[in-house]
């Protein structure tokens, strides 16, 4: 990011604006929301700001703005809608030692104002760094529907109880009595006004107090393909809530981010015949914290339940009688072929569907062939891509058609999604060539939905299509 956004302390600081008309306008009706010392500088003021400067809202000098005069400010604005006025009074200010921000100049500017959800004292600041107001505007307005009047007033009566709510100890104990005050007993008691609030707060501490600590607890999370639109609200809740995240190699950027900020965070990547975390190692670290009392999520790419190892986590829990549960992912088959607009499963042509892994503690994975071979058979192969040559010769060896179709989807979901359409006699020469260094999920007998029809005519020589994924850029918002 170009622009760190912070919350910049102005209550009792000077804020200077340079300006009379409707930009200088804009501006101050946010600026006069603050407990800043407003003072503008404008030989020809609109009406409302003379209007304002009477109610001693901000100090009005009616005069261009001089050497000296954003002296201990700290924010200016230029906002004379003259590119040389703007030019001169940002210099000015800059040499004064104020941070500067030019009207719709955002190139030339220190800081920007972002669109802003007010519900003071919640303040929930939006920016796109200048590429899309149009889509900030509209992430505010739906906020603004979003959340409750009644948000400002709770956080308020919340603000002063903070130094009371700290009998209870650092941690899980405190966030845990917050948010039944945020999301239960502050909004169930609001409608009797303060009075009413600060009762309720009183008997949820004393409810809390008399509390013992949660018990650790194992989360195991789904974290589906890498889409985190794909993720269950129950994960994303999870995460939000979690001590402690231990993750696998797989898992998104996108995802690792809807995690609480405070929470430990632990890699523990596998990779297929490369450096890996031993299972032994992992199973240590989810016990190890889980009896210290926390609230763990072991995060697995696509579903927990699906090649993930996971009845060795549990075994671990199990035998320190630490409570675990599991919560279910998009796996990546699911995934992958939404992808390329077909199904699984199909009338007339499979009623059931393998699912294979390429390799395993021993090595290459070894499956029932002669089955598989057969004509119409559907497989989804997770971690083929450095089996492929094995998956090849097996295959083949026991008659599969050299023409059966081949799919290999790379990071399915995600925005560097890559689709190799292929066949099985020129599976390994296509994967090669494409250089796929992603996770990819491939399928045995199935081609993307545009192609199926020309399926028969590929000749042994036939080239392989890699498609890539379409994605929306920030320039078309």
């Amino acid at each position: 990011m170009d622009h760190f956004p912070i919350f910049l302390r102005v209550e009792g600081r000077r804020i200077v604006l340079s300006g009379g008309g409707e930009a200088a306008l804009a501006k101050l009706r946010l600026l006069m929301k603050t407990a800043g010392h407003i003072t503008v500088f404008s030989a020809d003021p609109a009406p409302e700001i003379v209007h304002w400067a009477k109610e001693a809202k901000l100090t009005l000098i009616r005069r261009a703005m001089a050497p000296g005069d954003a002296v201990c400010a700290a924010l200016f604005y230029a906002a004379d809608e003259d590119d040389a006025e703007d030019a001169r009074t940002a210099a000015i200010a800059r040499a004064d030692g104020a941070l500067v921000n030019i009207v719709d100049n955002l190139g030339d500017s220190q800081f920007i104002t972002p669109a802003i959800v007010d519900r003071d004292p919640v303040t929930i600041a939006i920016g796109t760094e200048g590429a899309a107001p149009v889509l900030a505007r509209a992430i505010k307005a739906d906020l603004e529907a979003r959340l409750p009047a009644a948000l400002g007033p709770l956080a308020r009566i919340g603000k002063k109880f903070r130094k009371v709510a700290e009998a209870l100890p650092f941690g899980r104990a405190r966030r845990d009595f917050w948010r039944a005050y945020y999301f239960q007993t502050g909004p169930d008691a609001i409608s009797g006004g303060e009075t009413a609030v600060n009762r309720a707060l009183d008997t949820l501490l004393a409810d809390h107090l008399q509390r013992k600590a949660r018990a650790g607890h194992v989360h195991f999370v789904g974290g589906g393909p890498g889409d985190p639109d794909l993720l269950t609200m129950k994960a994303r809740r999870l995460l939000d809530e979690a001590d402690v995240v231990i993750y696998d190699r797989l898992i998104s950027k996108p995802i690792l981010e809807l995690a609480r900020r405070e929470a430990v965070m632990i890699d523990v990547g596998k990779e297929a015949f490369g450096p890996s975390t031993p299972q032994e190692a992992i199973n240590d670290l989810i016990v190890e914290h889980a009896q210290k009392g926390a609230q763990v999520v072991r995060l697995k790419s696509g579903d927990a339940t699906v090649f993930g190892r996971l009845d060795e986590e549990i075994d671990a829990l199990d035998a320190q009688q630490i409570a675990w549960s599991i919560v279910p992912g998009i796996t990546s088959a699911s995934a992958a072929v939404a992808e390329i607009g077909q199904s699984l499963t199909k009338r007339g042509r499979n009623s059931s569907v393998r699912f294979l892994t390429g390799h395993d503690m021993k090595g290459f994975a070894d499956h029932d062939w002669a089955a598989l071979a057969r004509p119409g058979e559907v497989a989804a192969i997770y971690m083929g891509k450095k089996s492929a040559r094995f998956i090849q010769g097996r295959l083949i060896m026991h008659g599969a058609d050299r023409h059966t179709a081949v799919t290999v989807i790379e990071n399915a979901s995600r925005p560097d999604q890559r689709i190799l359409e292929t066949t099985l006699d020129a599976l390994p020469n296509a994967l090669a060539a494409a250089e796929m260094s992603g996770p990819a999920l491939t399928f045995y007998g199935l081609a993307p939905r545009a192609a199926t029809g020309a399926l028969h005519q590929h000749s042994p020589d036939a080239q392989p299509t890699l498609h890539r994924h379409e994605t929306m850029t920030q320039e078309a918002l």
